[in-house]
């Protein structure tokens, strides 16, 4: 039978230095090498199994075998059309449309992105739940991440906490905004009585959005600006919370003011996606353009 266990292999670059450091050095974490001791794993140097206590010496060849991932209950694998951008055999960058979750929910159980994901790994013979690393809203479209992989994702979501992942957006939002550029430094916490709604508020999570206007359009006898926006944080709703708060809500956001005249959603896509690749650490870049139904409010 076929083992479709992960695997990774890398060749020790000091001399003597324990089998332990040298995984913490590429970013194995102590609990996947509990998982490992315990739920079926294995160390190999130089094809002999070791303990972490096993000094290396420069040039020895280690493979890490991860334990076999439980795959989540309740993801269903769905077949369905997946936008791909990118793909390797650690991760999978997608290009969502809007009117899509991106895992499943009470009120939309099947057709996410997850449940196509699941089924796509499924073809491949890997045996992972769906590790998404930057999620979009249903109604937000454009570019995101997904590992194929727990320990991929574990790099991943370091790589997070760090800002080494680059997420820039592109909206059209109410209002003309007479400055060419802005930055929004304002702390956001969910509202008083809502599950889903956030707000600027002194007791929230400071929150950090630049903010640059490409153009300004009048539509129908309404300003409309079409703006850049960048991140330096990744608050619940942090885009939506922020350019409503400046008086600029978003197209379509009925959630946080916006009308939907023109479109039936947020016009808000994800523009560009860039990363360092978690193994090789090579520069990746994505970029993405609107989709037609945003496109059309000004062409």
């Amino acid at each position: 039978m076929q083992d479709l266990r992960y695997r990774l292999t890398f060749t020790a670059q000091k001399e003597q230095q324990l089998l332990r450091e040298a995984l913490a050095d590429i970013g194995v974490s102590k609990r996947a090498l509990t998982a490992i001791k315990f739920q079926g794993g294995a160390l190999l140097v130089n094809g002999k199994e070791q303990n972490v206590r096993f000094p290396l010496n420069i040039g020895d060849e280690v493979t890490v075998i991860f334990p076999m991932e439980e795959i989540s209950d309740g993801l269903l694998p769905e077949s369905g059309e997946l936008a791909i951008k990118y793909e390797d055999d650690v991760l999978l960058i997608l290009e969502k449309p809007p009117y899509q979750s991106t895992i499943p929910s009470h009120d939309h159980p099947t057709g996410s992105i997850a449940n196509f994901v699941a089924a796509h790994l499924k073809e491949q013979q890997i045996r992972s739940t769906v590790h998404v690393v930057t999620r979009l809203d249903r109604d937000t479209s454009g570019l995101m991440c997904i590992a194929k992989h727990r320990h991929i994702h574990h790099l991943m979501s370091e790589a997070q906490k760090k800002r080494e992942i680059h997420r820039t957006y592109e909206a059209l939002v109410h209002g003309e905004i007479s400055e060419d550029f802005l930055q929004i430094i304002a702390p956001i916490g969910r509202k008083d009585g809502s599950i889903i709604e956030r707000e600027v508020r002194e007791d929230g999570k400071f929150a950090h959005t630049d903010v640059q206007v490409l153009n300004r359009y009048r539509i129908h006898g309404e300003d409309i600006s079409h703006v850049r926006l960048n991140l330096h944080t990744g608050r619940t709703h942090q885009i939506r919370v922020h350019m409503a708060s400046i008086g600029h809500p978003l197209l379509g956001d009925d959630l946080y003011g916006g009308k939907r005249e023109l479109v039936a959603r947020q016009a808000l896509h994800c523009v560009e996606l860039e990363l360092l690749h978690p193994l090789n650490g090579q520069t990746l870049k994505w970029t993405s353009e609107f989709p037609e139904d945003i496109r059309r409010i000004y062409e």
